[in-house]
């Protein structure tokens, strides 16, 4: 086998379509366009994804479902037995942070009851939910804001 030699298999590569070439190539006149219509015209054949002839889009006939909250991503949550984790005293968003409880990208955080807790805690600055803070006092341990 030589450099000179070597080609492409047959059926690799083909010959470009040469549009507008005359009658006898058959792409000649309206160049495989067809008659009229946007297509037929230059820089007029894109149409949108969504669009659908005039009819209303599939996606404007859908119900619309479910909220998304934007805060969601700012508030992170702490599961009351992951406290029995953190030692036993005054419990505040940057222990809670340091002891790897809530994300970096968390601006706050909730407590939220599930499990016991063993410890009392003292937690300043940290929202929590009516059963978390109930399970807290019962442990021995205060809010404050």
């Amino acid at each position: 086998m030589r450099l000179n030699t070597l080609a492409p298999v047959d059926g690799a590569r083909t010959d470009r379509k040469r549009v507008g070439r005359g009658i006898g190539s058959g792409l000649g006149k309206t160049a495989g366009r067809g008659h009229k219509g946007s297509f037929a015209r230059s820089g007029k054949g894109k149409i949108k994804a969504k669009f659908e002839g005039g009819q209303m889009p599939l996606v404007k006939r859908l119900p619309k479902v479910g909220f998304r909250s934007k805060l969601k991503k700012e508030c992170a949550e702490v599961l009351s037995y992951q406290l029995d984790k953190l030692e036993a005293g005054e419990i505040d968003f940057a222990a809670l942070r340091a002891a790897g409880l809530v994300p970096s990208t968390a601006k706050r955080a909730k407590i939220v009851k599930k499990g016991d807790l063993s410890k009392a805690f003292t937690l300043k600055g940290v929202a929590t939910t009516a059963g978390a803070k109930a399970a807290i006092e019962a442990a021995g341990g205060s809010i404050q804001e």
